[in-house]
């Protein structure tokens, strides 16, 4: 099936999650792919052959249908969400979106039908090295994260969405939880099959990736799995062997004693659940190297984030990865830092740099070190390491 074939398609933001993927999809599906991007990305490996443009600013040949990222509104083609509706349209699929789990959800619903040879295609917004990637084009299933952040999950139109949680987080472009539950609910009732992993019970699993908000995550997940035909009781001793996404709860090293673990959580209920899977996995303490995502998200949930942090027994605050955002007056990372209640331990560290020295001062035999943010802090956790005594 090659339902894109004499295309030729230019993804603009190529070396992104979620662009990557879906140039790795479109090739697969008969397309001619290229792309540009201002730095070469770990993305860009699955895309062995493609024509990349490494430019500080955005290149667009000549000849070529563009695919441009939410992350530049300003080159002239077709909006990511609009080629992923395309996309879905293509195929059966199953959506999975919400607020926190959905790249961790997406990818257990992809592994299993993988592991029971059902050939699924897969687009996620993370590596899942189990599977290969952050993408995948076989010739069953097409299960995708969709993204809310813009609204654009709304566009999409599969066979079954999963929402696991509704929780505001995207300030910039919602200005209540109720209005973000009012788009869920829109989405929802165009869908055919819909699974709300509020309604659901954790499931009673043993699982490889700790945590009760990854028991929810697989609930959400064996319910998905059921309506797309896979049985309960073959699902789930799959499922348990599923060890995880990318920056979610990843194993960075040992050292000494300290055990170094990197994760993508940004938002206060993420951290707290962060935290309290890193209490399962050590009897000693959890030390916190947090990078404040976002000047919007700082700055209406300061005290949430301080609150999450706190529920560590250290917790070190850099300054804010800005992303797409200008800054805000008066908005910094020690907004968070300020916040942090008198029983842990506190640390400021303008860079991440500065950071990974710091935790790694505090830390002793025993202990387990957190990066944790959605910005560049993924880097950290080697810094940390090499930083140990």
């Amino acid at each position: 099936m090659q339902p894109l074939a004499g295309r030729r398609l230019w993804f603009v933001g190529v070396g992104g999650a979620g662009l990557s993927s879906y140039a790795f999809l479109a090739r697969a599906w008969g397309a001619e792919v290229g792309g540009w991007d201002r730095v070469e990305t770990p993305y860009l490996r699955q895309l062995d052959g493609v024509r990349v443009e490494i430019a500080p600013e955005p290149v667009v040949p000549d000849g070529w249908e563009v695919v441009v990222s939410s992350a530049y509104p300003a080159v002239v083609g077709t909006p990511r969400a609009e080629f992923l509706a395309e996309l879905v349209s293509l195929r059966r699929s199953i959506v999975v979106a919400g607020a926190h789990g959905k790249t961790t959800t997406t990818g257990m619903i992809a592994f299993v039908f993988a592991e029971l040879e059902l050939d699924p295609a897969w687009l996620v917004g993370g590596e899942i090295a189990q599977l290969g990637g952050n993408a995948g084009a076989g010739e069953g299933w097409l299960v995708v994260e969709g993204d809310e952040s813009d609204r654009t999950v709304e566009r999409l139109r599969p066979q079954i969405a999963v929402v696991t949680n509704v929780e505001l987080d995207h300030h910039a472009t919602f200005g209540s939880e109720g209005e973000l539950h009012e788009l869920f609910e829109r989405w929802l009732a165009e869908v055919p099959q819909v699974v709300r992993g509020w309604e659901l019970e954790p499931a009673e699993l043993e699982l490889a990736v700790p945590g009760e908000h990854n028991r929810r995550n697989a609930a959400a997940a064996l319910a998905a799995l059921e309506l797309a035909g896979v049985a309960r009781a073959d699902a789930a001793p799959v499922l348990a062997r599923f060890r995880g996404a990318g920056r979610r709860f990843e194993l960075v090293g040992e050292s000494n004693g300290v055990t170094v673990v990197d994760d993508y959580a940004h938002h206060p209920a993420e951290i707290e659940a962060t935290v309290a899977a890193a209490r399962e996995r050590t009897a000693g303490r959890v030390l916190v190297l947090f990078q404040p995502h976002l000047y919007s998200r700082t700055r209406h949930l300061a005290a949430e984030l301080a609150a999450a942090l706190s529920t560590a027994d250290a917790a070190c605050v850099t300054e804010i990865y800005r992303a797409r955002e200008e800054p805000l007056d008066g908005v910094t990372g020690k907004l968070v830092l300020d916040a942090l209640r008198g029983n842990v331990r506190a640390g400021w560290a303008p860079s991440v740099e500065d950071g990974a020295r710091l935790v790694a001062a505090w830390a002793r035999p025993g202990d387990l070190v957190l990066t944790v943010g959605a910005g560049d802090v993924d880097r950290a956790g080697g810094l940390v390491l090499e930083a140990l005594p």
